[in-house]
């Protein structure tokens, strides 16, 4: 190699590292510059899959809280069959917003109230190992109603962490298309389903019970097919969370996602869905 190649090569390489340099204290600046819309503050998210499904599916939501500067840590708890939680990764001292990817691995379970059974597992270890006082949760599909099996057996319990925020994604409160959902999936005018699946009937008494200081994000699609679904869960039973929870929740709203995007296992990679949860869960009011 000349003379002449190496200083080309020297040159050429220092270039790199300052274009890099500069890339990286540019991205960093904006990076903070986001983070000061976020509040700071330690209560925790926790994350929930659907049914047959794990973390995995709940990373993007993730991965949208961290790239925006919002939340500065992530662990996973993973939930055994028997309900024995293991918790993947540490959060420091200062960590701000931190979140929580709940990994179940009897991720099949139809029975609701075991589910919420497993989820106050986590809310306990947390509680026990970063003395937690309030948590928010994100759950898409049967993470819902493992929430609200959850907030059913254990919501007026005093000695548990207070759930602060709830944002429900493509929740089937009321049934599952081909599967429990009644075939008339219409609802009345004041909100409940005019036909009733018994896990709905189940829930009912949260219209008593549920915590009057949670505010609430209701996400849903709506293919725009002519089938008023996410493809999966008629809109009708997303919907009809609000008739258990609107009345005593501190706020409820709903967000739908028509479209392509809308599609049932596609929410929680929609990034509109995504900014939207960010905002809602963490943005300074």
């Amino acid at each position: 190699m000349t003379e002449r190649w190496r200083k080309f090569l020297v040159i050429g390489a220092s270039l790199f590292v300052l274009l890099a340099g500069g890339f990286l204290v540019i991205r960093q600046g904006i990076w903070h510059a986001n983070a000061k819309k976020y509040r700071q503050s330690q209560v925790p998210t926790l994350y929930l899959h659907g049914y047959g499904s794990s973390y995995k599916a709940e990373e993007s939501l993730v991965k949208a809280a961290l790239n925006s500067g919002a939340s500065s840590g992530v662990i996973r708890a993973n939930v055994s069959k028997s309900g024995k939680v293991s918790l993947k990764g540490k959060f420091t001292a200062n960590v701000n917003n931190p979140l929580v990817e709940v990994n179940f691995v009897d991720n099949k379970n139809g029975n609701y109230h075991q589910d919420g059974v497993y989820l106050k597992a986590v809310v306990e270890k947390l509680q026990a190992r970063y003395q937690i006082k309030q948590f928010n949760v994100v759950a898409h599909s049967m993470g819902n109603m493992a929430v609200a099996y959850y907030l059913l057996d254990n919501g007026q319990d005093k000695k548990l962490p207070r759930l602060n925020k709830q944002v429900s994604l493509a929740g089937h409160y009321n049934g599952i298309l081909n599967y429990d959902a009644p075939k008339d999936a219409s609802l009345r005018k004041d909100g409940a389903p005019k036909v009733q699946t018994n896990s709905y009937q189940a829930l009912l008494p949260l219209k008593k019970r549920y915590p009057k200081q949670v505010a609430v994000l209701n996400i849903y699609g709506d293919l725009n097919d002519g089938s008023h679904s996410d493809g999966r869960v008629a809109n009708a039973s997303s919907k009809s969370l609000a008739y258990l929870v609107a009345d005593r929740a501190a706020s409820y709203q709903e967000l739908v996602i028509k479209g392509k995007g809308g599609q049932h296992s596609r929410l929680h990679e929609n990034r509109r869905v995504a900014q939207r949860i960010v905002n809602f869960l963490f943005l300074k009011s």
